[in-house]
């Protein structure tokens, strides 16, 4: 006789998990692309993915990852740039994906119980 078991529903939401992974992987590819005409499409998806990532920290009521993603979505924007160059910011490129990508994995959002 087997015995089946009814599947539980998750208890959190990794939403967090698509931008950040993204946003590291367009970090890593815009090392390419500094200093070049299409860099201006690498702040703009970083500096969008960051907030994003922002929102669901305050979800899920973690709100210390602010203390990194709000510097990463400044350090970015395309709107009013920092003058940050050269191998500073080929390290800030790196440092930044590290930080989103253990971000997006530790980001867990409780789950709605309502459905």
């Amino acid at each position: 006789m087997s015995t089946s078991r009814t599947p539980q529903q998750p208890t959190v939401n990794r939403a967090a998990l698509a931008p950040g992974i993204i946003a590291a992987i367009v970090l890593l590819a815009g090392l390419a692309l500094i200093g070049g005409a299409w860099y201006l499409y690498v702040q703009y998806a970083v500096a969008i993915l960051a907030l994003i990532m922002c929102v669901f920290a305050g979800q899920a009521k973690q709100w210390w990852w602010l203390v990194g993603l709000v510097p990463i979505a400044v350090v970015w924007n395309p709107v009013w740039p920092l003058a940050i160059e050269g191998t500073v910011l080929r390290a800030l490129h790196v440092v930044a994906s590290v930080f989103l990508v253990c971000a997006a994995v530790l980001i867990k959002i409780p789950a709605d119980t309502r459905r």
